[in-house]
């Protein structure tokens, strides 16, 4: 009897998965479509009991020629095997070829001519700048400077070991490099320099400025897909000791604390930046502008050393020019205190010094609160033109006031980039994300955070990017033109909406709408703190919201995340109803008289425009002994009657036409003015995706219902969203004026 029940259960088991794999519902569990848990990655998106990760250690020595703009550098690596298996070989990033003569953007890109294009874009398209890019690679050694066996592969080099690298061991090596720094204005990207020819100084931003280790991980072994400009990093966490050498007139700041402060501070800055530790009210200036100033005209032939420290971090930036001014202020969390920084040159002035730390100390503040306290000493902000982009305590900010003129615009430009930017200390630099796969794991929630802080701090700047109603332009586009938010970072078509807008209107949706602030914020600090300084996946993140929320939300992945569906809800119909006046007629049987009959005007299976026509009449009869079925006790049909007299009844007809199931926001608009809100689960359409009803009672007469009326679910198609239809145009200008 065992074995037959035990057949018949595979059997009803294999039919219904075959089913539910042929359905493919928009309620249908996400499945198989996330990796199975396993001991490293548990199915409630936390850690598992043998999760691991490797571990690399750098110490560093590197020096910026400030006359031919070159840098030179050698590095010891350590790298530490924390994982169950044995490595032959070790894979290691060297990003700097992305610029390499027939590197794989300038072979791949796409290019064309137009009627007229300005030169300097068009000599880039074409990949003819008259630069050498990418590393010099001058020497690959093991620890007793034994030459090892390497091969570059574009932006990867493979190095083989002379012998295995087991489980539990660790081995160190010495790369030697050097490579042309470049001018940002003529060659994007994220590092090289700034030339001011006004004043003949340079500001350098290094960022993968040096060979890192590539990610090894239980997921897909080793990350190293090729660099070739847009997908950032995949990188391991470790500890860095970095000497930078540079002229002595210069200031830098880094990833890391100063270690030599006495060595390449004067006694006076040495004094204003302890002063600063000390301050929480408003920027202590260790270097002013006056001083800047006068720095920025000398030339020192001196050299000097900056020794910089940096314990568990997964990257390593710097600048360094004589042009910068200095200001700083600690910022009082619950547990930590870092100091706010920021170093920019007077062409910055006056936004920098009014807006930069400022906007550190707001960021720090709002994404602690809703993550993790800040666990590094220093946040950093430098000024650098045209630049927004992120490294381990320090990032580079654009935002320039035109002949000393700040603007509304400058000043949201430059708040949000800041916000965004410290706040990716958070994510990808702490809850470190493979950017190089998954670009919205960082870059979405990161934009999710900075709309957070901004709609907290700066009430009265721009919120619209990253709401559901900031992504309608997006979400109305053809869908030849976009592409599922779960595509790879190089296949992504609208990069800004795909990576950054979308997952950032899908999450405000999520808290504001789905779940609530409450639940929200609960399962969205669960994620951050299970994975602090760990390597987390989509399936990670998906799992943990709704492990931690109690909500199961595969159906809002699959729509928001892994298709190009669209939020479009009509209100296809209204039916206003009233019970009618009745008394049993007892000869006739249970039948009704009718006493009274609102008729409505209406013609039959003609939809109504409007409430004109008056409410239909329908009954409530008695109820039949079968209803019952076995029960002996009775429900009050008098009662129930009595309760309903007189009150309005709204049915109401949805239909999907954008394909994401949505949520329903309904407004009803009362006769007497008064408003009513209903909030609708998305769950109202697990039954039939495509067309849903629901009736509503009220004691009041209903003058006008609208469907999302504050634009958060993203509907692109706000005009059929009212009743009666005569109404769109003056709620359209109403919400255009707003």
């Amino acid at each position: 009897m065992k074995k037959i029940l035990s057949a018949s259960f595979l059997l009803i088991f294999f039919s219904q998965t075959s089913f539910s794999q042929q359905w493919g519902g928009k309620f249908e569990q996400l499945g198989n479509t996330l990796p199975s848990p396993n001991s490293y990655r548990t199915g409630s998106g936390a850690p598992g009991v043998n999760y691991w990760q490797q571990r690399a250690d750098y110490n560093i020595e590197v020096e910026i020629n400030d006359n031919t703009q070159v840098l030179t550098g050698n590095e010891t690596i350590t790298y530490y095997n924390q994982s169950p298996d044995q490595l032959r070989y070790l894979w290691v990033q060297l990003d700097q070829n992305v610029r390499a003569k027939g590197n794989l953007n300038d072979q791949t890109g796409n290019s064309a001519i137009q009627d007229s294009v300005p030169a300097k874009f068009f000599e880039s398209q074409l990949g003819e700048l008259d630069y050498d890019g990418g590393y010099k690679i001058t020497k690959v050694a093991d620890s007793q400077g034994k030459a090892l066996p390497h091969t570059i592969n574009r932006t990867m080099m493979r190095i083989d070991l002379p012998k295995p690298l087991d489980p539990g061991q660790q081995v160190s090596f010495t790369i030697e490099w050097s490579y042309n720094m470049y001018d940002r204005m003529q060659i994007s990207g994220r590092g090289g320099y700034e030339y001011f020819p006004e004043d003949g100084n340079y500001a350098y931003t290094c960022t993968q400025w040096f060979p890192r280790m590539a990610v090894y991980d239980d997921y897909e072994g080793w990350q190293n897909k090729q660099f070739i400009g847009r997908g950032e990093f995949a990188l391991v966490f470790g500890n860095y000791e970095v000497e930078i050498t540079v002229p002595a007139d210069h200031i830098v700041a880094a990833t890391g604390e100063l270690q030599n402060a006495k060595q390449v501070l004067s006694k006076t800055q040495i004094e204003r930046f302890e002063k600063a530790r000390k301050t929480f009210d408003a920027p202590v200036f260790i270097v002013t502008q006056q001083e800047a100033e006068k720095n920025e005209k000398s030339r020192s032939k001196k050299k000097s050393t900056w020794k910089f420290k940096a314990t568990n971090v997964r990257d390593f930036a710097f600048t360094s020019s004589r042009k910068y001014i200095w200001d700083a202020q600690a910022v009082k969390l619950p547990t930590t205190t870092p100091l706010a920084m920021s170093f920019y040159p007077k062409e910055g002035n006056p936004l920098w010094a009014d807006e930069s730390t400022k906007a550190i100390k707001n960021t720090l503040e709002v994404y602690s609160a809703r993550t993790f306290d800040y666990p590094y000493p220093v946040a950093i902000s430098v000024h650098a033109a045209n630049q927004g982009m992120e490294y381990p305590m320090i990032c580079f900010n654009y935002g320039r006031p035109r002949n000393g003129k700040v603007t509304r615009r400058l000043v949201d430009g430059m708040v949000s980039v800041i916000v965004h930017e410290v706040g990716h200390n958070y994510f990808p630099m702490i809850v470190n994300s493979d950017e190089r796969q998954w670009t919205w794991m960082d870059e979405g929630l990161n934009t999710f955070l900075e709309r957070e802080t901004k709609l907290e701090r700066y009430p009265d700047l721009n919120h619209l990017w990253g709401s559901p109603k900031g992504m309608l332009p997006y979400m109305k586009m053809e869908k030849s033109k976009i592409r599922p938010i779960m595509t790879n970072s190089e296949q992504v078509k609208q990069f800004g909406y795909n990576a950054y807008g979308k997952p950032s209107a899908a999450l405000t949706l999520l808290r504001e709408t789905v779940m609530g602030p409450e639940l929200f914020d609960k399962a969205f600090k669960e994620y951050a703190t299970r994975w602090m300084f760990k390597h987390p996946k989509p399936a990670d993140f998906f799992r943990t919201m709704e492990d931690a929320s109690g909500m199961d939300l595969d159906w809002f992945w699959r729509g928001w995340f892994y298709t190009v569906d669209h939020v479009d809800v009509a209100l296809d119909e209204v039916k206003w109803f009233k019970m009618r006046k009745e008394t049993p007629d007892v000869e006739n049987k249970g039948k009704n008289v009718q006493q009274g009959d609102l008729s409505s005007s209406t013609a039959k299976g003609e939809k109504a425009s409007d409430f004109g026509a008056g409410p239909e009449p329908f009954s409530l009869t008695d109820t039949e002994a079968r209803y019952y079925g076995e029960f002996k006790n009775r429900v009050n049909d008098k009662a129930i009657a009595a309760k309903f007299d007189d009150k309005n009844f709204y049915q109401l007809k949805f239909k999907n036409e954008g394909g994401l199931v949505s949520p329903l926001i309904i407004e009803f608009t009362f006769t007497d003015g008064s408003k009513q809100l209903e909030h609708i689960p998305a769950e109202i359409w697990r039954y039939n995706e495509k067309e849903v009803t629901k009736v509503f009672a009220f004691e009041k007469q209903v003058s006008n219902i609208m469907l999302d009326p504050n634009e958060k679910t993203a509907d692109t198609n706000p005009e059929d969203n009212v009743f009666p239809r005569q109404m769109v145009k003056s709620r359209f200008d109403e919400f255009k004026s707003k």
